[in-house]
């Protein structure tokens, strides 16, 4: 792709992850700050795919002067998202509409930073129309452990919903915040969606697929 940009003048949008961070040792996350990443974790080829992918674009940039756009992506929540797909918050609200249990990993202490999908569009397109290659972090700051955003979707769906915990996943990032003074300096961007207002839109999309599938297996 990097490829096809120098051939036909094209700019380029890399959407890169919080996850080059790896578990941070700096909170919040400062564009600036290099990452503590397992090279050789169960979770290494996600974060060392998207370091290498970001190296790559800035090689191209710096050796062909193509025109490179690095966002750092954080936790994107919203309608229309695949309803099993790992995510904890498409699981949470997938499990407590399907009357299951919240699956939490670990003791459920580990923070989060959860941005409602328009504003990250918001954020992508301000991102390609502005002159600046980033990175850029893209996430809303507002930060909640598992156990706090579990709350939230009890108090959104069901307040009898319950957890069950298991074991944590390895290399599992304790904490997770963007410092996004970057973006709001240079993009004029900032979220603006709190996560106890965009919650019950995806919720409002989940039930309505959930309830198509379950009638469609004759429940």
């Amino acid at each position: 792709m990097l490829g096809l940009a120098k051939r036909v003048g094209a700019r380029f949008l890399l959407t890169s992850t919080s996850e080059v961070y790896g578990d941070p040792l700096e909170h919040p996350q400062k564009e600036t700050y290099w990452g503590n990443v397992n090279p050789i974790g169960e979770r290494s080829c996600y974060d060392e795919g998207k370091r290498t992918a970001e190296t790559l674009a800035m090689d191209y940039h710096r050796g062909a002067g193509v025109e490179v756009r690095i966002a750092r992506i954080f936790n994107t929540y919203g309608p229309r998202m695949c309803l099993d797909d790992g995510r904890v918050v498409s699981n949470f609200v997938a499990q407590t509409i399907r009357k299951h249990p919240m699956t939490v990993y670990g003791d459920g202490k580990q923070t989060r930073s959860f941005q409602y999908v328009s504003d990250l569009v918001d954020g992508l397109v301000a991102l390609m129309e502005h002159d600046h290659v980033g990175p850029f972090n893209l996430g809303n700051p507002g930060e909640f452990t598992m156990l706090e955003l579990a709350e939230v979707v009890k108090e959104v769906i069901d307040p009898s919903a319950t957890i069950e915990f298991r074991p944590n996943t390895a290399d599992d990032p304790h904490k997770r915040k963007p410092d996004i003074s970057k973006a709001k300096e240079l993009l004029n961007w900032e979220p603006k969606i709190s996560l106890r207002d965009g919650l019950p839109r995806m919720v409002s999309d989940f039930r309505n697929r959930i309830l198509n599938e379950d009638e469609g297996k004759g429940l």
